[in-house]
């Protein structure tokens, strides 16, 4: 059977970075260990003047287009993932296309085009749609064009505001795939909850101690659905874990869970019973709180158990490497830390082709979708084509004073910053070009 999956993908981080425990910790008078090994975050990475979700996203389109010698031809679908737009009624996928068209002889008139929003999950529901384009046979041997791109901004002195990030990860869906190969095995968890939203406003209004809690929630109810789906979830069965990562603190936290519910009734937890004994089973105590309390104790104790450890360093921690440096990317961020997981491997001899992925993504709202993934032949070439330490080495750091500037620039309720000057300067890129006669904004392509 012809398999369908990701071909090919490119990463576009924003040009800018502030640096959380040099820089904005001193600023908020705080212990530079909150961010650092609190929320596992070093810096973040923000846009410059002329950067926003368009330019990123097409960006690293035109970087991908490029570099698998695509035309506009080959393309028959953009879906653009985005929980940071700036128009109630023109997709995001639309402004893509206009750039695109600019470097391009040819059009994408004959495109279907669209954007999904349901807050981080969107980017892998982009995925499914065009994966199901293409197995339905309505691509007629055409390429699905996908994009992740936010700037993922809080409000000044939020208690989120040292996870914020900026960047587009792009990526071409295809039949026969040299990246990796998408699976018909899925499990959904969801539920209509009010973790975090952005009822008519830029800046999300959040209960953070609610939203990891729907997300814990969401996550075990997908899992359990992918079980119910036949689906064998023991630990040692996939190579890598890329979780959806607001922050890497989050991560921990849920993999210490997951790992814990694959582990109940297998050999793992016979092995580890010797040790810390059996897991608790909630028919051996009288209430519930004395469940959650033994609970939570066994997995404290797991965690520090060397068979998780080892598990932890080899599954997870390699797919947190990039989010480190980067902050949350909102709809990009599951697709960041696939990247980051295979690039470690890469970089550290370990063959990874036939072997399986277990993709955990999260939105807001709420939603979690996780699925298995087979790493293709390619996938080596695709790693080693990306030039994303570039990218990062090569970001402006800014002081706090130019964060306060940056950060009003691309508040969208704000429209006095236009003698705010860029601190980059951009070449061979997408910029934003200001507005049109309707409010719409603009862009051209700096040569």
């Amino acid at each position: 059977m012809t398999t369908v999956g990701i071909d090919a993908i490119e990463i576009r981080t924003g040009k800018l970075q502030l640096d959380l425990a040099e820089t904005f910790a001193p600023a908020q008078d705080e212990d530079p260990g909150k961010y650092t090994k609190g929320l596992g975050l070093h810096v973040s990475s923000f846009p410059d003047v002329y950067e926003d979700i368009v330019t990123m996203a097409a960006n690293a389109a035109h970087r991908l287009m490029e570099r698998k010698g695509l035309t506009p031809d080959d393309i028959g679908r953009i879906d653009v993932a985005t929980e940071s737009a700036f128009d109630n009624s023109k997709p995001v996928s639309t402004y893509v296309a206009g750039c695109l068209e600019q470097v391009y002889d040819d059009d994408f008139h004959h495109a279907n085009k669209g954007e999904r929003k349901f807050a981080c999950i969107a980017g892998t529901q982009s995925l499914d749609d065009a994966y199901n384009w293409i197995r339905a046979g309505r691509n007629r041997g055409r390429k699905a064009l996908v994009i992740a791109t936010d700037t993922a901004l809080y409000a000044r002195d939020d208690p989120g505001e040292a996870t914020q990030g900026a960047g587009a990860v792009a990526m071409i869906v295809d039949e026969n795939p040299d990246f990796v190969e998408l699976s018909t095995d899925q499990g959904f968890g969801s539920a209509d909850e009010t973790d975090f939203l952005k009822p008519n406003q830029q800046f999300p209004s959040v209960d953070g101690k609610r939203s990891m809690k729907v997300y814990l929630a969401r996550m075990r109810e997908a899992m359990e659905d992918l079980e119910r789906a036949g689906v064998d979830l023991h630990p040692d069965d996939f190579a890598l874990i890329p979780f959806h990562t607001p922050f890497p603190g989050m991560v921990r936290k849920a993999a210490a869970l997951g790992y814990r519910h694959v582990c109940r009734d297998t050999d793992v937890e016979l092995t580890l019973a010797e040790e810390i004994g059996r897991q608790p089973r909630r028919e051996e105590f009288k209430t519930q709180e004395q469940f959650f309390d033994a609970i939570e104790e066994y997995t404290d104790a797991l965690t520090e158990t060397e068979r998780y450890e080892d598990w932890y360093a080899d599954t997870i921690e390699p797919t947190l490497e990039i989010a480190r440096e980067v902050g949350n990317w909102y709809t990009g961020s599951v697709h960041v830390a696939r990247v980051a997981g295979l690039k470690h491997a890469l970089e550290h001899d370990r063959d990874l082709t036939g072997a399986q992925l277990l993709v955990a993504s999260y939105g807001s709202g709420a939603q979690a979708e996780i699925h298995a993934e087979t790493v293709a032949d390619g996938w080596k070439a695709e790693i080693e084509a990306l030039n994303v330490d570039d990218q990062l080495d090569r970001r402006y750091d800014i002081s706090f004073a130019e964060y306060e500037r940056i950060h009003d620039v691309h508040n969208h309720d704000t429209d006095d910053y236009a003698d705010v000057e860029e601190l980059t300067t951009p070449s061979e890129e997408f910029v934003f070009d200001g507005w049109g006669r309707m409010g719409e904004r603009k862009y051209r392509y700096v040569r």
